[in-house]
């Protein structure tokens, strides 16, 4: 996609509103300092749009990015924080919760997975918390860079394996340094929010003896 432009346009904190937005939302979701700023700043063509820091627990609002006013990319906060504490992290369940079973233009959530590791318990608690609220979520490995080639597919066996991830669900490497993987993200967007329409027989057009069933 040709981004012409981005615009942070909404923020949420534990007491704000949920808005509701006439546009698609796709939502990224993931663990704290997994490279979600990061991600998004590489898939849109911008440095520093969304804030990177090397200190995890920074995004602490849902954050609405409309891209070319046609969609909105929604950062969640990161969960698995260990220095914040037990209210923090509940107010950002919360949050996410009440976003996942409210938003009507939500159309699907990419949950990031560091690529180096095998996922942890939040990790799981997140993904089956996705599907639970009838999503399928798209896993994006990340930080796809920081690894050989070779380690490459046996490392995302091993994210399937720790999600317990049945075979539909899709899993994207990917490089915010390289931006390897991007497109395919993108393409993967596209066919979410642009769904194809099989095309139908004319019916003026007699059928095929191969057509009829």
């Amino acid at each position: 996609m040709v981004i012409k432009s981005v615009n942070l346009e909404i923020v949420c904190g534990p007491t704000s509103k949920l808005p509701v937005t006439s546009l698609p939302e796709i939502a990224f979701a993931g663990k704290s300092n997994v490279g979600k700023s990061s991600l998004i700043n590489a898939m849109l063509n911008r440095k520093s749009l969304a804030r990177t820091s090397s200190q995890p627990g920074k995004t602490q609002t849902i954050n609405f990015y409309n891209v070319n006013e046609s969609l909105y990319f929604v950062d969640l906060p990161g969960y698995g924080y260990a220095k914040a504490s037990i209210e923090a992290q509940a107010k950002w369940g919360k949050m996410i919760e009440k976003y996942l079973t409210t938003s009507r233009q939500l159309r699907a959530v990419f949950l990031l997975i560091d690529i180096r590791h095998e996922p942890k318990a939040n990790d799981r608690q997140m993904f089956e918390w996705i599907i639970a609220n009838g999503f399928t979520p798209v896993i994006i490995a990340t930080k796809a860079d920081k690894i050989s080639r070779g380690a490459l597919q046996k490392n995302i066996k091993i994210i399937r394996e720790g999600l317990n991830a049945p075979k539909n669900i899709t899993i994207l490497p990917f490089s915010s340094e390289t931006k390897s993987g991007r497109d395919e993200v993108w393409n993967l967007i596209n066919d979410i929010i642009n769904p194809q329409i099989p095309e139908q027989p004319d019916p003026s057009v007699p059928l095929q003896q191969d057509q009829i069933q």
